[in-house]
């Protein structure tokens, strides 16, 4: 008697499997934690890769915004720099009719003395 019970403890097939009897086995209740374990470590690792994958494509987006803010910065200072000149400011309070007139000497350099 003794045994036949140790052949029906040691056998696992397809019957117990799909009966459900599988779980009450004292070999597969001994291995529950470490699966319920490995299966956690699934849980981060999918976890873990979506956020990476979301802050992935969130850093593409804010390098495209930055190349974008810097072509328009490159373009505006190019602008600036040509409004600034000499000529296009005297033109420009020409145009206004400020009445203000390019000089046509250079600045002089004041020299105080004190006694």
């Amino acid at each position: 008697m003794a045994e036949q019970a140790k052949n029906t403890k040691k056998r696992t097939g397809m019957k117990s499997f799909i009966g459900g009897t599988i779980l009450t086995d004292d070999r597969i209740t001994r291995q529950l934690p470490f699966v319920l374990f490995l299966a956690f470590l699934g849980i981060l690792l999918i976890a873990n890769r979506n956020w990476s994958g979301s802050t992935i494509r969130e850093i593409q987006v804010l390098q495209e915004e930055l190349d974008e803010l810097r072509s328009e910065s490159i373009t505006l200072s190019a602008k600036l720099m040509d409004a600034s000149r000499p000529s296009e400011v005297a033109k420009k309070v020409e145009e206004a009719h400020i009445g203000l007139e390019e000089p046509v000497k250079p600045p002089q350099k004041l020299i105080i003395e004190v006694d």
